[in-house]
């Protein structure tokens, strides 16, 4: 861990030093242990005191990056002393000791405040990081729901036609892709053409597509319902009528225990205008659908 190497730090530094030895070849030896130059240490005449030689020291270090960084190891290793063996034996040892503990826990409660610091500020970080992130998902789901918008706004004009149909199945795709909604493309089975299915929270939904000028009627419904009963009994269907319902067609996929989820355009243009993502839309639908065994619930009363 390092530390931040402030006037506050380095004057308890020295203090830490000065207390916690009282012989000098003690605190020789600590300092050759910290990486104090041996040069340096070379130039402590017998006759200069501790606090003399601290003060030629400290000053010194200062003066460089690499001697900052011989303060920080020195105010480390002086925060994980524990006992002071030089300090014992002498016939006021507990006088000294007692100061000693008291430098180290200054010294010590410095550089835990500096470790919060910097945990702090890299939380912070972490977090306008996380922020500017989501921002830019922001900006690229918009770009890309904008661009989806566009192509379905084009296929209006094609709507009811059997090319418009496929175009709108490959349209719908894209947007179960760019949602990262897993699926199905269609496929046959038994004879019977299914429009793709999906998965949301492990439950297989069915998908039925209808990009016609006309809403879905009764009918419809009694095809797709027969299609989602033929498969296992976590199977649901999940119809899209891009000219929503007649009334009988929403009566008719209702009903307790209902397997039926419909959606109309203005479901689909809730989730491109960012309103909802497609997951939260289906579950919103299939909650409400549990609840009142409703198989539809319109946009306006989401809210509720």
């Amino acid at each position: 861990m390092a530390v931040k190497i402030t006037a506050h730090l380095v004057q308890l530094t020295y203090e830490a030093s000065l207390r916690s030895f009282w012989r000098k070849e003690a605190l020789r030896k600590f300092l050759r242990q910290t990486h104090v130059a041996e040069g340096h240490l070379a130039t402590w005449s017998p006759d200069e005191s501790k606090r003399d030689f601290l003060d030629r020291t400290f000053a010194a270090l200062q003066r460089s990056e690499k001697g900052k960084a011989v303060i920080g190891e020195i105010a480390l290793s002086l925060a994980e002393q524990t006992t002071f063996p030089d300090l014992r034996n002498w016939e006021d040892s507990a006088d000294k000791i007692q100061d000693a503990s008291k430098a180290v826990r200054e010294l010590k409660a410095l550089i835990a405040r500096q470790a919060e610091e910097v945990r702090s500020e890299r939380e912070r970080e972490t977090a306008k990081a996380k922020a500017r992130e989501e921002r830019e998902e922001l900006q690229r789901q918009r770009t890309s729901l904008a661009e989806l918008m566009q192509r379905l706004n084009e296929l209006v004009p094609r709507q009811g036609t059997a090319p418009g149909g496929y175009a709108f199945q490959d349209w719908f795709y894209d947007l179960l892709k760019f949602t990262e909604v897993e699926h199905r493309k269609p496929y046959n089975t038994g004879g019977r053409q299914i429009d793709g299915s999906l998965t949301i929270d492990g439950t297989t939904y069915l998908v039925e597509l209808k990009f016609t000028t006309t809403q879905a009627g009764g009918p419809d419904i009694d095809i797709f319902r027969s299609k989602v009963e033929s498969k296992a009994d976590n199977t649901m269907g999940l119809f899209v009528s891009m000219a929503g319902y007649s009334s009988i067609a929403v009566q008719e996929a209702s009903g307790k225990k209902t397997t039926l989820l419909l959606l109309d355009a203005s479901h689909i243009f809730l989730v491109l205008t960012g309103g909802i993502s497609y997951i939260d839309l289906v579950r919103r639908i299939r909650r409400h659908a549990s609840q009142t065994g409703e198989s539809f619930l319109p946009v306006n009363y989401f809210g509720g």
